[in-house]
């Protein structure tokens, strides 16, 4: 076991963070690309009106236990140590891979199986990546800690992708190995921790905030619950947005997160320290980093659509092969984030985090343009430069995103710190996913049933029978897209297909006939999503730029200014206050200097 202070303590570190982060976060998108094939193992019709919530809990329970959890045990790492809830992290991870995989019920049985077990997996993913970040700030010196943290962020964006094209070669095997090939390296990554790592962080003994803890969860969950069913159906409305359950979830969790913010500025140990945020530079880095996270999140959910439901079939793919394909061209946008992640830490590390931070949201920008110019049916290679330049700027914005987060605060609230962080990123996928389901859904609301009645009608199919086909829900008809399914004939029936002539029932339920029929109705919805994209995108490049207001500080020598961005003085200077007060244990907790978290900033 290495000492703190052994040279390599860092890389070892680095290495299990990185490990810790991309096995959780390849696991929020692993299922995704899984579902077809873990829904047929369980005996589940995904498209079934019933089952739509079955699908979406599938989706979204991951994401949103890990955006409610992640600040409180960020928090809890700050207090009893970072390393302690890490390391319980990745054990909770691997035990709860083994009963996923053992999953012995079917039908909705075994779907609440998956969906309760997934939710006490997030857990261990929480613990994860609440306090991966926090253990790499520790170990790292200022000087490094960008080209640290880039390569741990940009891991973590990559296992999001890297997951996709692991779900679509194993599930092709069998459905449990998605979660089977958890085990092992949820395993290694745990004797590994606890055989390496070290709390060296600055620890702050603190109360509990129970009524905090209470009150973030209650309100969270309300609102991203609330969105989970808002976008299904409802009374006759192709969304859920007029139900009163929901309409209660989003202005009753908006009422008691307002609670939470009164009862934070009330308590003396809160839980997410809100005084953070009077840090104009804290401050703008979330809101990028949650403005990123949206955009970011939508756009994988949309190409992932475009890919199974209408391009790949249209190029001769079985539905049932596109879910791995999609995965496979998908790659480029990971190779971005490969290429751009690791050189964009290094770089603002010597030039400064901001340019970088900034500059990547544009980049992103740039590539939501082109997409939003292709057509439908587009050329590959065009297709795959602009999902590479959208991971490069994923890339660029990552890394110093984070540095800028991490070295703004203080270092006794570093967990809490990266708890915030991961919690804006969660919530914003979670988010991504109500907000551009919504306005596509919208825009499929405008002209599917038209297209649809004219497809089939031209076909020969009965109008009775056309008529209720066109009312299909745009959902079911997007969640089909979104899982690789034809669902013509199951619309149809084979009553229905057996009455036609043969040449035309083979055309419904071919590969070309849904594929075309959804394309112009999906792309006119992309023109939507994809303008919002580009405006978070230019707007969370605006937020990077922010900077923390000019404060007086101490004079001090050479050595007190490190070399480095202004986001190193920071760190320095938070450090150097926090040594400050445990050097002086006997002093009035009201009279124990203050880490000084906000020296000059330096342009």
């Amino acid at each position: 076991m290495l000492a703190v202070d052994h040279p390599r303590y860092k890389w070892v570190a680095l290495s299990n963070t990185t490990l810790g982060n991309l096995l959780a976060t390849i696991n929020s998108s692993i299922v995704l690309i899984s579902l077809p094939a873990i829904f047929k193992g369980i005996d589940i019709n995904p498209l079934a009106p019933g089952n739509v919530s079955y699908l979406l809990w599938m989706l979204m329970g991951y994401m949103l236990v890990t955006a409610v959890l992640v600040v409180t045990l960020g928090r809890l790492g700050d207090m009893y140590g970072r390393v302690k809830i890490y390391n319980a992290g990745f054990a909770i991870f691997a035990l709860t891979s083994v009963i996923l995989s053992v999953d012995p019920f079917h039908g909705s049985g075994g779907a609440i199986w998956l969906i309760g077990w997934r939710v006490l997996q997030a857990i261990g993913g929480a613990m994860l990546m609440a306090n991966s970040a926090a253990i790499i700030t520790d170990a790292f010196p200022a000087e490094q800690r960008g080209m640290a943290l880039g390569v741990n962020i940009v891991s973590a964006l990559a296992g999001s992708f890297i997951g996709l094209v692991a779900g679509g070669v194993l599930a092709e095997w069998d459905w449990r190995s998605v979660f089977w090939v958890n085990i092992p390296l949820g395993i290694v990554g745990a004797v590994w921790a606890y055989r390496s790592l070290h709390d060296n962080g600055v620890r702050r003994q603190a109360k509990i905030d129970w009524w905090g803890n209470a009150t973030f969860a209650i309100g969270l969950t309300a609102v991203l619950v609330a969105i989970t069913y808002g976008i299904q159906p409802y009374g006759g409305h192709t969304q859920g947005w007029t139900n009163p359950w929901v309409l209660t979830g989003l202005i009753g969790g908006a009422l008691v997160l307002v609670l939470f913010g009164v009862i934070e500025t009330r308590v003396a140990e809160p839980m997410f320290p809100l005084t953070l945020f009077r840090d104009p530079a804290f401050t703008g880095g979330n809101l990028a980093n949650l403005l990123a996270s949206v955009a970011r999140g939508g756009l994988q959910f949309m190409l992932i659509i475009w890919l199974q439901g209408i391009w790949l079939p249209l190029h001769g793919y079985d539905y049932e092969q596109t879910p791995l394909w999609a995965g496979i061209y998908l790659v480029p946008m990971t190779i971005g984030f490969l290429v751009a992640g690791p050189l964009s830490g290094f770089l603002s590390d010597r030039f400064g985090a901001r340019p970088f931070a900034a500059g990547g949201l544009l980049v992103m920008a740039v590539s939501f343009a082109g997409l939003l110019l292709i057509p439908g049916d587009f050329s590959y290679p065009v297709f795959a430069i602009l999902i590479f330049i959208n991971g490069l700027g994923g890339g660029l914005f990552s890394a110093p995103n984070t540095s800028l987060l991490m070295s703004s605060v203080p270092a006794t609230m570093r967990g809490a710190a990266s708890g915030m962080r991961a919690t804006f990123m969660n919530a914003g996928q979670v988010l991504s996913i109500g907000v551009f389901f919504s306005l596509m859904v919208a825009g499929l609301a405008d002209s599917l049933p038209a297209s649809l009645h004219a497809g089939l009608t031209a076909q020969g199919v009965p109008a009775d029978v056309t008529a209720r086909a066109a009312e299909l829900p745009p959902v079911g008809t997007l969640f089909a897209a979104f899982l690789g399914y034809n669902p013509i004939g199951e619309l149809l029936g084979p009553s229905v297909l057996g009455a036609l002539p043969p040449e035309n029932a083979a055309q419904l339920t071919g590969l070309e006939f849904f594929p075309r029929l959804i394309a112009d109705p999906f792309h006119d919805g992309l023109v939507v999503v994809f303008w919002m994209a580009i405006g978070m995108a230019v707007l969370g490049a605006l937020a990077s730029l922010i900077r923390s207001r000019p404060v007086a500080t101490p004079a001090a020598g050479p050595e007190f200014v490190p070399a480095g961005g202004d986001e190193d003085l920071v760190a320095h200077s938070a450090e150097v206050g926090a040594e400050l007060a445990e050097a002086q244990p006997l002093l009035p907790a009201a009279r124990v200097p203050e880490p000084i978290d906000r020296p000059a900033a330096r342009d």
